[in-house]
């Protein structure tokens, strides 16, 4: 095919249609010298264009069509004709395959030496352009060119190795320590494709005659199967030699952790391993390192909840308690919290099981129990580092929680979590837990309880009608305010693997203690404590936080419902 060209340089085309000034076209060529960078890509930057807009604008002048690729289902076969190293550095996407011709999707359809390339690459098929937007097309890159082929290859090529060698233990007859062992590549591809798919954790349970790999990605587990029952056991002992754990040991739990580069990624795994009916089950918590801390802002927190819980941690003294069930986002929370007090005129002592990730100037200290190495061992001897500041990972006995209190109750800022549902009902197992009464009513100054829901997929976003059960629902959770309020829901498409939702955001809830609060915990009157607690004008439940968000289109009413079922809306 012959390249489409432009009669007039891309800036004085934008220029003469009037959607940049001049002076605009100056400031970005300027920017250009410095940068390197592409002028539209530097017209983007700059916020002088959004890249509809330009991209739009391109498809005009070249006389191609436009694609926005979010709303179309494409092939994985269809993709792979065009290599994923290629696809990437030449910023192209087959959409569709015609037979004799494809249509190709580029960002930048006027790059002659891409097009070139990617003629000789696809000969004798001829080339259809189209202009899609970079955005799209790299998240589609994610989506389409996952590792399933290269795990399925590589299980089944382990499984002839092992079904050709004279030894029956699979667990050690490919072991390489240089990652060239066929192992070695299942697992990079399980973890290149885990960190492609934004999976927190990954499951490998064995069967009886398959094998398990599901990911969390987005709070819900995604599952794929390889027929190689066979091959779990090499799996699993790779691995626990990269975690260091005990090879030999197949009939009790372990726990460990690595760290690995993937993909520009600096991961954390975090492993446990089960004996099960089939082998051994391993759980591995995938924490991307290069991601950086979330800041308060990041994690979905409402702006006037941030203000009042950084009040709170500014206070020279007391406890900050963060709860919510496993995965609920509370360890994300509390390093937020620290990295805003990270600052060289206060000592932070952190105590954690594990630590999940290194900060710089505190003082971390990961929990061992089989040397006695406990919360409440360190808690003391951390009250004696003289800190200004004091993180325990998880208030797990009452040991821990009246060391902590005491702290609180002694001039010290005490931030710690705890597994509950709620806030109000958190204050109250602290008192369950052994803690006195007048012990939490003096020290205790907020309670804040979040848990994760799921965000509509932007690209797919459609109205949503709720049916009838779900309005009773509504109506019992929010009252008339669900007559006026508008809903939405994610259709499925190519960005968000067609699941409709695409990432999580925090829901929070803030409890913060006065007076009439306090005095019913320090006698011990929960029916009290939970009266006031509720009649607080500037508490807002969980899950009326949630629905909040349905209505302002962040996230569905499906979330709403499901957050609903797991606490109390009364």
């Amino acid at each position: 095919m012959v390249a489409p060209k432009l009669k007039m340089r891309l800036g004085d085309l934008l220029v003469h249609e009037h959607i940049i000034t001049n002076e605009q076209l100056m400031q970005a060529l300027n920017s250009q010298k410095t940068t390197g960078r592409k002028l539209g890509d530097t017209l983007i930057e700059l916020n002088y264009l959004s890249e509809r807009q330009l991209l739009e604008f391109l498809a005009q002048q070249l006389g191609l069509p436009f694609l926005d690729i979010s709303q179309r289902r494409i092939a994985t076969e269809c993709a792979s004709l065009l290599s994923e190293v290629h696809a990437r550095r030449l910023r192209a996407l087959i959409v569709e395959d015609k037979g004799d011709s494809v249509l190709l999707g580029m960002s930048d359809p006027a790059d002659l030496n891409a097009i070139d390339q990617l003629e000789q690459m696809l000969a004798p098929k001829s080339l259809e352009l189209a202009v899609v937007m970079d955005s799209q097309m790299f998240e589609a890159f994610d989506g389409l060119y996952r590792r399933t082929a290269d795990i399925e290859s590589f299980a089944s090529q382990l499984e002839e190795e092992y079904e050709q060698s004279d030894t029956f233990d699979l667990s050690t007859s490919f072991i390489d320590e240089t990652g060239d062992a066929t192992v070695g590549k299942l697992l990079q591809s399980v973890f290149e494709d885990a960190v492609q798919m934004r999976a927190s954790d990954v499951h490998i349970e064995p069967d009886e005659n398959q094998l398990r790999i599901r990911q969390r990605i987005d709070g819900v587990l995604q599952e794929s199967i390889l027929k190689e029952a066979k091959i779990a056991s090499a799996m699993v002992l790779r691995l626990k030699l990269m975690a260091g754990l005990d090879i030999s040991e197949k009939r009790m739990p372990q726990d460990g952790r690595f760290h690995l580069q993937i993909s520009g990624h600096s991961i954390d795994v975090r492993m446990s391993t089960m004996p099960v009916q089939h082998g051994e089950s391993v759980v591995m918590r995938l924490l991307d390192q290069s991601a950086g801390l979330l800041s308060f802002d990041q994690t979905g927190m409402p702006d006037d909840l941030i203000k009042r819980v950084r009040h709170q941690i500014t206070r020279p003294h007391g406890m900050v308690l963060v709860t919510g069930p496993t995965g609920s986002g509370k360890t994300t929370t509390l390093y937020a919290a620290l990295s805003e007090l990270n600052e060289a005129s206060k000592k932070i002592i952190t105590v954690e099981d594990p630590v999940e990730y290194r900060l710089p100037r505190i003082n971390q200290v990961q929990v061992n129990p089989k040397i006695d190495l406990t919360f409440s061992a360190v808690l003391r001897t951390a009250l004696r580092q003289d800190p200004d500041i004091m993180m325990v990972g998880e208030m797990r006995d009452q040991e821990t929680v009246e060391i902590g209190l005491r702290g609180a109750l002694t001039g010290h800022l005490v931030l710690s979590t705890l597994h509950t549902n709620d806030a109000i009902t958190s204050a109250l197992r602290l008192i369950d837990m052994g803690a006195a009464g007048f012990l939490v009513g003096s020290s205790l100054r907020a309670i804040i309880a979040q848990r994760l829901v799921r965000r509509v997929c932007e690209s797919c976003v459609e109205d949503y009608s709720p049916d009838q059960q779900e309005l009773l629902w509504l109506t019992n959770l929010a009252g008339n305010k669900v007559a006026t309020s508008k809903f939405v829901q994610g259709k499925g498409c190519q960005s968000c693997s067609y699941t409709g939702y695409k990432g999580r955001i925090g829901v929070f809830e803030l409890l913060e203690m006065n007076e009439a609060m306090m005095a019913a915990l320090k006698r011990d009157d929960s029916d009290a404590f939970t009266r006031h607690s509720k009649d607080n004008p500037s508490f807002t439940p969980l899950a009326l936080a949630a629905f909040d968000y349905a209505i302002q289109g962040v996230t569905t009413v499906e979330e709403v419902l499901r957050l609903v079922e797991t606490v109390d809306v009364q």
